[in-house]
């Protein structure tokens, strides 16, 4: 078995190139020293220490023992102090899922905070759109998703708070051919072009898309920001967050445009699942009830 005090005399050896300058660094006698480099070349049964020279040297086995040897001890003093963690409630990981309407880069000082109380758990972020938000908590990919839309689901142990609201308006490129047809629009005029949907990461559901029609051509995205694109570019149409389109519906980019049907404003909800609720889990939740939060989370324009 290695020990610490092995790794040290190793190091000390390589750092200084004498058995005695070593005892000196390590504050000990160098007949201590040069005994102990001895019964560790016996216990190991390798020859560590090159003596030929004027210098003593570490041979190429006693130099992968002093890499490797202190990377194995640097784990192993992680895994105790972890295992003292988890023992004292922590969890060993949190898995945070946001929804795609989501900025992720609004937590990330949120991580710096949480980084400072060295509490050892891993944090994990995924990103998932509509059904496959809420789902991810449902078949436990996730212990936290944020900015899930919709009604929470019948779920044991679920726990939720209501995040913010989010308004919603239809919009197309001026040069889109729907730009130029009398207002407020029929489903039947919508349908008949091509409507551009952020993919659902749903698993088990069927793939939801608001306004939709069933026969209606689509256009699949991976995310919010690219549906937006698409419909900048006039490759179709859609129900866009208002917020995140402000900048293009100022700029002409984007038209907002009355439709007979319009779309009621989206509720987005914080949940967890209570009996999983470790003191990580806690922490954030009592963060994300902040509402200075809500504006940078959701509300940036893309």
């Amino acid at each position: 078995m290695l020990s610490l005090d092995d790794l040290q005399l190793l190091d000390a050896v390589r750092a200084t190139g004498s058995l005695s300058r070593a005892a000196e660094r390590l504050g000990k006698a160098a007949s201590t020293v040069s005994y102990a480099a001895r019964q560790l070349e016996d216990r190991l049964d390798a020859l560590l220490f090159d003596r030929a020279g004027y210098r003593i040297a570490l041979t190429p086995a006693g130099l992968l023992l002093v890499e490797q040897g202190a990377q194995l001890h640097a784990q192993a003093q992680r895994l105790t102090e972890r295992v003292k963690q988890v023992a004292h409630g922590w969890e060993s990981e949190l898995r945070i899922a946001t929804d795609e309407l989501a900025n992720i880069e609004a937590l990330l000082p949120l991580v710096t905070d949480f980084d400072a109380l060295a509490s050892g758990v891993r944090l994990r972020f995924a990103h998932e759109v509509l059904g496959g938000t809420w789902e991810a908590l449902l078949d436990q990919r996730a212990d936290l998703v944020v900015a899930a839309t919709n009604e929470p689901p019948a779920m044991a142990h679920l726990q939720w708070f209501e995040l913010a609201q989010l308004e919603w308006v239809f919009a197309v490129s001026p040069r889109h051919p729907l730009a130029r047809e009398a207002q407020p629009l029929s489903m039947e005029a919508i349908a008949a072009h091509r409507a551009v949907v952020v993919a659902d990461t749903s698993r088990l559901a069927i793939a939801r898309s608001y306004g939709v029609q069933m026969h209606q051509e689509r256009l699949a995205m991976p995310s919010m920001r690219a549906k937006i694109a698409a419909q900048v570019a006039g490759l179709g149409v859609g129900w866009l967050p208002l917020e995140k389109v402000r900048q293009h519906l100022a700029q002409g980019t984007l038209v907002a445009l009355a439709t007979q049907d319009p779309r009621e404003p989206n509720l987005l909800y914080v949940g967890w699942h209570s009996h999983r609720a470790g003191p990580a889990l806690q922490w954030w939740v009592e963060k994300l009830r902040d509402p200075r939060l809500v504006r940078p989370l959701l509300h940036v324009s893309y």
